[in-house]
């Protein structure tokens, strides 16, 4: 925009001197050229005046501002080296300053292995500190041991962005403009049950959604849910002859898993009912309108159920289930084959793609189609109907083959390119009970989702009541802790679980207001805000200090809890790179600890012994 600016400016003194284009046009070509380029001009001002202002109200990331200074030193120390490491961390132990550049041990190496130089890191370090720039944010830096580089902030300067951050609220730094982020998660099947495996997608989905629209971006959260295929024939089957007059009378279907196991013990026992089955499948895909009313009464069944669950959680879907992408399946097929991609196998229409041993499906021998092609049409309509700049399917681990394979296949054919389209698979492990297995009932059932969450409540009512609570809440305010203390605990310790690995699910531990649980953070957060109704003090008081006086921070507590505060921005961009979620609780945990002890060492309220003020 700025050197777009400078050319305009240029143009527009060409202009006036007249001389366009080696010719004389009319007066009034001229004005109207001139018009144009000031109206441009304008706007390209102030687009940039707004970017501007945008970004200096945004928080800082002081490590993005670390690793271009040490970029610049070791640009300027070393100018032939391409792409050296660059590392700038946050350092374990006060001792070590508050920063550490450990990138002389890299340059080493490099040097070694290049230019067969032997040089030692301490040396490159040296080099390295001699040529950092001016700049507002280091006071000192340290060589220490073999060549880390220690970095001391500048205590004004942390000041200046605490009271900024005060002035200006947390804003998160600016991504540029406003990009697309799909996101396809929980994903239940129709007529059966939401059980703790979809427990997981539903809660690290809605958290990564809510992540990228804090950072400024556009989300569409979708729920790819499986309401199409071969199991709807036995419903449909079944419905017909358990409820016949259900075109006039809605059939009250109260337990839809239990409809479920009966129509699947039917289909595996009654060879005449399974051969009708199959006959409401192909009347079902030829869009019959008796059978299409069939199938939205049973996947309405559903729908309520889900909801339900999603109310609790407070999730936010789109539904967008995989007959929404039926009619677009035989184009796949076509688009394949028109590029010499289909061999026939068996009657099959299969894919294969370099890399993966196993081929997709794209289309059965009867005809049908599979889940191949219908994640095959998902991603193409999601890239070029939806136009995502970014893709990301919540599913659990065991998909991955799959989902690589179908990826790989969008590229082979041209859908988009990995360099400038993200599309990723953020998986997760599964779910365990206490005994570190599958996590089951007792009879050895899945858990249904229902069950667990109504468990939680009850737990967290009872946990309340030891805690006396009930005694000084009113009935509302109980329920509100309830819910909260229910729902935030299941959800945080998922999340604060790296999603990789398996995860044991436990009420006692999640409940448990000590250590890095939502019981302890909603305690935490809770005694700051009482802090604040004591001081009697609200934000505008607070933002007023902060343009006035200036934030010293004397207490080593002060300036622990300070740097802490400042280092969101880093952990946003670190999450939104590698969609690991439980680094942002690891640093809540931390910020509240860091609060905590800052809260023991320097008083903030302190009552008037005489008056009781």
């Amino acid at each position: 925009q700025e050197n777009e600016i400078k050319l305009l400016t240029a143009e527009i003194e060409r202009l006036k001197n007249f001389g366009c284009l080696g010719v004389s046009p009319s007066l009034e070509g001229l004005r109207d050229e001139n018009a144009k380029l000031k109206y441009r001009l304008n706007f390209l001002r102030k687009s940039l005046q707004e970017e501007r202002s945008k970004t200096a109200k945004s928080m800082i990331n002081i490590n993005s501002c670390l690793q271009e200074i040490f970029g610049a030193a070791i640009q300027a120390a070393y100018p032939d080296l391409e792409n050296p490491p660059l590392v700038v961390t946050p350092s374990q132990q006060p001792k070590f300053g508050d920063y550490q550049c450990n990138s002389a041990m890299g340059i080493t190496q490099i040097l070694l292995k290049t230019k067969e130089q032997k040089v030692s890191p301490r040396e490159i370090a040296e080099k390295i500190t001699k040529n950092i720039p001016a700049n507002e944010c280091i006071e000192k830096v340290e060589i220490a041991g073999p060549g880390f580089i220690n970095v001391h902030l500048r205590k004004d300067f942390v000041s200046k962005q605490l009271s900024s951050l005060l002035m200006n609220g947390v804003q998160p730094p600016a991504v540029g403009k406003r990009k697309k982020v799909v996101v396809d998660f929980s994903s239940p099947n129709i007529a059966k049950e939401m059980h703790v495996g979809h427990l997981r997608s539903t809660i690290i989905g809605e958290s990564m959604s809510r992540l990228f629209e804090f950072a400024g971006y556009d989300v569409l959260r979708l729920n790819h849910l499986g309401d199409w295929g071969t199991q709807f024939g036995m419903l449909i089957a079944h419905l017909q002859d358990k409820f016949p007059d259900y075109l006039t009378v809605s059939p009250p279907i109260g337990d839809l898993q239990a409809f479920y196991k009966e129509s699947k013990r039917r289909f595996d026992t009654e060879e005449e009912f399974k051969k009708r089955a199959y006959q409401c499948v192909v009347l079902l895909q030829s869009k019959n309108p008796d059978f299409i009313k069939a199938w939205q009464l049973i996947c309405d069944v559903s729908r309520k159920e889900f909801q339900k669950i999603y109310n609790c959680l407070d999730i936010t879907l789109v539904e967008r289930g995989e007959s929404f992408y039926h009619e677009m399946m035989k184009d796949i097929v076509k688009e394949f084959e028109d590029k010499g991609f289909v061999q026939v196998d068996d009657g099959r229409k299969i894919v294969f793609v370099p890399g993966f041993p196993v081929p997709l499906t794209i289309m059965k021998s009867d005809g049908g189609y599979t889940y191949d092609t219908s994640d095959l049409a998902a991603l193409k309509h999601r890239l070029h109907e939806e136009k995502a700049d970014t893709l990301i399917y919540v599913v659990d681990s065991g998909q991955s083959v799959h989902l690589q394979t179908v990826f790989a296949a969008g590229q082979m054919v041209g859908w988009y390119d990995p360099k400038v389209t993200r599309v990723a698979h953020a998986a997760f492990g599964v779910v365990l009970g206490e005994d570190k297995k599958k996590f089951k009932t007792r009879s050895g059932d899945t858990v249904r989702l229902i069950d667990l969450l109504e468990e939680g409540l009850k737990r967290a009512m009872d946990k309340l009541k030891d805690k006396e609570r009930d005694k000084v809440l009113t009935a509302e305010e109980l329920k509100a802790a309830q819910t909260s203390v229910a729902f935030g605990c299941i959800k945080y310790a998922d999340l604060s679980h790296n999603r990789l690995n398996d995860y044991i699910f436990s009420f006692d531990k999640m409940l448990d207001d000590r250590g890095n649980t939502a019981a302890y953070l909603l305690y935490a957060f809770t005694r700051i805000r009482a802090i604040a109704r004591l001081a009697n003090i609200d934000e505008q008081m607070l933002r007023k200090a902060a343009r006035e006086e200036v934030l010293i921070l004397d207490h080593e507590k002060e300036w622990k809890l300070g740097k802490c505060i400042l280092r969101f921005p880093e952990i946003l961009q670190k999450i939104l790179e590698d969609l690991l979620l439980h680094t942002l609780c690891d640093y809540l945990y931390e910020l509240a600890t860091t609060f905590t002890e800052f809260y023991d060492s320097c008083y903030c309220v302190e009552k008037d012994r005489q008056s009781g003020e």
